[in-house]
């Protein structure tokens, strides 16, 4: 992904490539799968934690924001 983003704080907007757009979705939607299963597969209290880097994790919050940008994602490609 080096490259093809672009993130300012004059810029309103960022741009991320197709590609990138695509793996990126990807990505967030298997970390909403895996803070939401039961199981040995499930991202543990301690993993969530250093995610949230180091605040009071809220799984809930992070599965939704996680699910919802991943459609939103998908939804421009």
């Amino acid at each position: 992904m080096p490259g093809s983003l672009t993130i300012s704080h004059h810029e309103s907007a960022a741009t991320l490539d197709h590609t990138d757009a695509e793996r990126l979705a990807t990505v967030m939607a298997e970390l909403a799968y895996l803070l939401e299963i039961p199981g040995s597969n499930r991202i543990n209290d301690a993993q969530l934690a250093v995610l949230c880097e180091g605040r009071s994790p809220d799984r809930a919050e992070l599965v939704h924001w996680c699910a919802s940008l991943a459609r939103r994602l998908k939804g421009q490609l």
